[in-house]
């Protein structure tokens, strides 16, 4: 790519369009603070006209069948793998991640797609024959304009999540990207033109808080799926209920790894190591907490080990943006709130077993902090208890199950728990009380890859709405399912027309069939 700054386009209509508005944002570059690209902030209005295209691209879209829509998200799965080198550059340079993630990034994104190129075979409704002669049908039908409102920390697999599979079921998508990095997006629109998606079907309209709140409003936008912050997903959330709109909003996380004495400790550190560190621990199913469980009486040190190994995997970690190293956090405002948290927790007397606050020193020019371990006494603390967004892990020792579990559900989050341990029967005591929709077992960031669903637990901070994202959460969340009751005369028709049937023997049908089948309301009162 050029250093040249790019001022990007709304895409609306099948075309890339300048949008005429006074206000620009800023994509830049995490690594070093150069500005890389302006990004509109458009209006209301940019986005009224974006839903007008829509509305008239979703009839003949709708119209067409789920094979044929299905047929060009294999052709846009296809340009994705070819064009994934590119992605991965383009959200290493926009995001800041390492190449690696990057390419997982792109790779777990078009898990998704496929998944929806497979809906021919998974959409299709039920019918049965519920009584004698009275069928019961179910059809999928469309809900017609969809917003999705998406966050940075994932520029290809997030707007995936729901892209293609709201546009499978017969959607039409707008999408608004992260102001932080619009980039990747952008030329995945463009293999999305070359797959075939027709135009209006999809659209971006890029901004800020305005075009959020507009999605939300727009009486003619049937539902809206957000992933970002808690505090944002719930204002999401509760602006669209108050609508009786359809929304799926999730939000943060704090996730705890639970670690008991027979855990392989190897396998433990390098896995809780890559969990918290990873993604430089800008991603909601990162690791933040790490509970060390001493409840083997004399032996209550007995993980010491496996902290040392978590402190020196951790410790050798180096900045940069090639495989296995640690890129910067997204922005100032982000790198700021992560060194906070760990000043505040040093001044309070929590131990810092392992500081990366250097990094910021070494690096100005970007967002960088380097992975931090820090000991805890408190499970209050604010550093135990808040989302951070960062590369810190909180350890906390604990001389219970109970009290680990204990303190997992007392948080106000519900995204993921893990625990380590060898014992089938120890995992499952744990699995069956955390208190979290996304559980591991030796895995510290348990995502669920398709056909399974992604989504944080019902009631807590993580999750508003209907549904979950992906999978078949995200197959229900974008149809309305219409069950379609039918009785047919009884008339034949051909040769077996010679002899009618007489009303005495419908007489007599109707009423051993009324006695077989207490619940047929068919003509009866």
């Amino acid at each position: 790519s050029s250093d040249q700054e790019v001022v990007l386009k709304n895409f609306v209509a099948g075309e890339f369009c300048t949008v005429t508005c006074s206000t620009y944002g800023e994509v830049v570059d995490p690594s070093n603070g150069l500005v890389i690209a302006k990004v509109p902030m458009s209006s209301t209005s940019d986005l009224q006209v974006a839903v007008q295209e829509a509305k008239l691209a979703h009839l003949e879209w709708s119209g067409m069948t789920i094979k044929q829509r299905a047929a060009i998200m294999f052709r846009f799965h296809d340009l994705i793998d070819k064009n994934s080198l590119e992605l991965a550059h383009l959200i290493v340079r926009e995001n800041g991640k390492n190449i690696v993630e990057a390419i997982a990034d792109v790779a777990k994104g078009n898990e998704t797609v496929e998944w929806a190129a497979s809906l021919p075979q998974l959409a299709p409704g039920r019918i049965l024959e519920v009584s004698n002669g009275i069928t019961c049908e179910e059809h999928r039908q469309s809900l017609g304009v969809v917003a999705a409102i998406v966050p940075f920390n994932f520029p290809a697999m997030v707007p995936m999540w729901t892209i293609p599979i709201a546009l499978t079921m017969g959607n039409c998508v707008i999408l608004k990207p992260s102001e932080k990095v619009p980039m990747t997006m952008m030329r995945m629109t463009e293999l999305m033109v070359q797959a075939g998606i027709p135009k209006g079907v999809f659209q971006i309209v890029h901004g800020a808080a305005e075009v959020v709140t507009a999605m939300c409003d727009h009486p003619d936008i049937a539902a809206v799926t957000f992933v970002g912050s808690s505090k944002v997903a719930e204002i999401v959330s509760n602006r669209c209920n108050a609508l009786h709109k359809r929304v799926l909003a999730l939000g943060g996380a704090k996730n705890h790894l639970v670690a008991l004495p027979d855990c392989n400790y190897n396998v433990a550190a390098r896995d809780i190591v890559a969990s918290f560190a990873g993604c430089c621990g800008q991603r909601c199913m990162a690791a933040s907490v790490l509970i060390l469980v001493d409840d083997e009486g004399s032996e209550s040190n007995a993980l010491d080990e496996l902290l040392a190994l978590v402190l020196v995997a951790a410790g050798k970690l180096q900045p940069g943006q090639e495989g296995g190293q640690v890129g910067p956090l997204i922005d100032k405002v982000a790198q700021k709130r992560v060194l906070q948290y760990i000043d505040e927790a040093q001044s309070s007397g929590v131990q810092v077993l392992l500081d990366g606050r250097s990094w910021a020193r070494d690096r100005p020019q970007g967002n960088w902090v380097g992975p931090t371990v820090l000991l805890h006494r408190s499970h209050s603390d604010p550093a135990m208890t808040d989302e951070i967004f960062g590369p810190v892990l909180s350890v906390l020792r604990v001389s219970s199950w109970e009290e680990a579990v204990a303190v997992e559900n007392a948080n106000p989050y519900g995204n993921a728990a893990c625990v380590y341990t060898e014992k089938a029967s120890y995992a499952q005591w744990f699995t069956k009380r955390f208190r979290a929709a996304m559980l591991g077992v030796n895995i510290g960031i348990p995502v669920p890859r398709e056909p399974f669903s992604f989504g944080g637990l019902y009631g807590t901070k993580s999750k508003f709405g209907q549904c979950d994202v992906t999978g078949d959460g995200a197959m229900e969340f974008f149809s309305n399912r219409i069950k379609i009751t039918s009785k047919w005369s009884a008339t034949r028709t051909g040769l077996d027309a010679k002899r009618s049937i007489t009303s005495a023997e419908v007489d007599k049908n109707k009423k051993a069939k009324a006695s077989d089948d207490k619940a047929n309301f068919d003509g009866r009162m």
